[in-house]
């Protein structure tokens, strides 16, 4: 076992120490012993015991510690940011959210429209990034309804989180409002119309047209 810790002070300044966990004969007194009530304390002292463990830390180690921790924070995306892969893809405007519906084809097309601020949408995140990576086939759209609101209009977004179903750039499937309670009428809405086409090439479930008008 080592030396219970040990402090030497000389011009108040500390040269050396070490240390061991409490024990009543690790106590270690001066060779001069203790003062008696008739004995003057000498001016100075030689050595100092503390018993129990110490922890020093340095205060720019400290800082340091704080710098890297708050800077890994920053870095790390916010949760509307992340994309479960290729398959999802963030809108911002109304001329890519066009695009997005020509080029997908005749896939299924399911679009969100979310709030950063909205607390259903940040709870309902991650499982449509699971559903997301379990259909590849299906292309999901994040739509920003703050920084798209005009187009969140015309759509006639009026709660969120908001889905519409659509295939191929002029059909609208279907859309309702959805809360992570509800996430099974996501589910049954795919398998309601990723299905293909029927044996008359026709798409499967009611087909709702509609036409954007943009204004410029």
């Amino acid at each position: 076992m080592s030396n219970p810790l040990r402090l030497s002070l000389n011009s108040s300044k500390i040269s050396s120490f070490s240390f061991s966990p409490f024990s009543p004969s690790s106590l270690i007194f001066p060779k001069s012993g203790v003062p008696q009530p008739n004995q003057t304390p000498t001016s100075g002292i030689s050595s100092l015991n503390v018993i129990g463990p110490l922890q020093f830390i340095r205060p720019e180690r400290l800082a340091t510690f704080k710098v890297h921790a708050s800077i890994a924070e920053t870095n790390q995306p916010k949760w509307w940011e992340k994309n479960a892969g290729p398959n999802m893809i963030d809108i911002h405007s109304m001329q890519e959210f066009l695009s997005a519906l020509s080029q997908a084809g005749d896939n299924l097309v399911i679009v969100e429209f979310y709030g950063t601020w909205c607390a259903s949408c940040r709870a309902l995140f991650p499982k449509l990034c699971k559903t997301a990576q379990d259909h590849p086939n299906i292309i999901f759209l994040k739509v920003n309804f703050d920084e798209n609101k005009s187009m969140c209009k015309s759509l006639n977004v009026k709660m969120l989180p908001c889905f519409h179903f659509y295939r191929g750039s002029d059909g609208l499937l279907e859309s309702f409002s959805c809360s992570l309670a509800k996430f099974q009428k996501i589910k049954d809405a795919i398998a309601k119309h990723d299905i293909g086409h029927s044996s008359n090439g026709q798409p499967k479930g009611m087909m709702c047209s509609f036409r954007f008008k943009l204004k410029l």
